[in-house]
């Protein structure tokens, strides 16, 4: 049993006790509420509601039991390998695919794959849940990723994603008209305050970060774009892109409300229409430089004809 004792920021003032409770656990407010209901929060002392109004200063205390640890297993999952030796190999992950077992997705991942297809041959340096992954893209975005089989490649590829010289470049579909075919957008990016599962652009407890992106072609009400990575935070494009006025297309967590028109545009997509279409890295042991490009799958090239039309 884990007890964590709060004293409400300034932040918080005036907010839902279980909204705050999730973000500062950072947690799912289903969660939040779970607990609370089990009698597990105590507010100032006392019995505390879901719904009770919080001011700056009062003291939440939480009990919760620690969660099951995940066991990652190996699955017989095909993988689209673009590039493979015995230091790495580059996967092309479909759209809907986790990339490592979690709460809610504890199978049927990318690493449950890697685990079979690798027999072992993994880096162990992210642990047992997150063997040879360098670094992520979301579950409903498709495209590379890199995968280090010994922690002698992790290291040199983490590296390199550190001093800002892994290239990753992304397409994307986003809503609106595009008033610059290209530019950089330079703006924090750290956990939203009201929301734990999204992210903001934000001065609080934020990391910087660089988008850099280029108009390929404009449509009536929308624009596909070439978007390049120079830091890799969590939902960077989807964030920046959204904050600029410019949500990516079926963005289920950052997209705008749609009207009747665009609705039936994007009827159909599963998710942010935003493939990793190319990495460039120097290899870690030959250190040649190596890009590894994939096309957009089917889905996203009918997404582009529809808009077409």
């Amino acid at each position: 049993m884990t007890e964590t004792v709060f004293t409400l920021p300034e932040d918080f003032d005036g907010e839902r006790l279980d909204q705050t409770l999730a973000a500062l656990l950072h947690q799912s407010r289903a969660f939040a509420q779970q607990i609370i209901a089990g009698g597990g929060v105590a507010l100032n002392g006392g019995p505390a509601k879901k719904s009770a109004l919080l001011t700056e200063g009062d003291v939440i205390t939480c009990k919760f039991a620690e969660p099951v640890a995940i066991e990652a297993k190996p699955e017989n999952i095909p993988l689209d390998i673009r590039c493979e030796d015995a230091d790495l190999l580059v996967v092309n992950k479909p759209q809907g695919m986790v990339v490592h077992p979690a709460p809610g997705n504890p199978e049927h991942t990318l690493v449950n794959a890697l685990l079979y297809y690798c027999r072992g041959q993994l880096s162990g340096i992210n642990g047992v849940i997150r063997p040879g992954i360098v670094h992520r893209i979301d579950k409903d975005t498709s495209g590379l990723l890199i995968v280090a089989k010994n922690d002698f490649a992790h290291n040199a590829l983490a590296a390199q994603i550190a001093a800002h010289s892994f290239a990753r470049e992304y397409r994307a579909v986003v809503h609106g008209v595009m008033k610059e075919t290209q530019g950089t957008i330079d703006l924090p990016i750290g956990r939203s305050g009201r929301d734990r599962k999204r992210m903001a652009v934000t001065d609080r407890n934020s990391k910087p970060a660089r988008t850099h992106y280029s108009l390929i072609a404009q449509y009536e009400s929308f624009a596909e774009l070439t978007l390049a990575l120079e830091t890799g935070r969590t939902h960077q494009i989807r964030v920046h892109m959204a904050h600029m006025h410019h949500p990516v297309a079926g963005d289920p967590v950052y997209g705008p409300q749609l009207k009747a028109n665009e609705l039936a545009l994007v009827r159909g997509l599963n998710g942010q229409c935003l493939h990793a279409a190319k990495i460039g890295f120097t290899h870690p042991r030959t250190g040649e430089w190596l890009e590894i490009v994939a096309e957009p799958p089917g889905w996203y090239e009918k997404f582009l004809r529809r808009i077409e039309k």
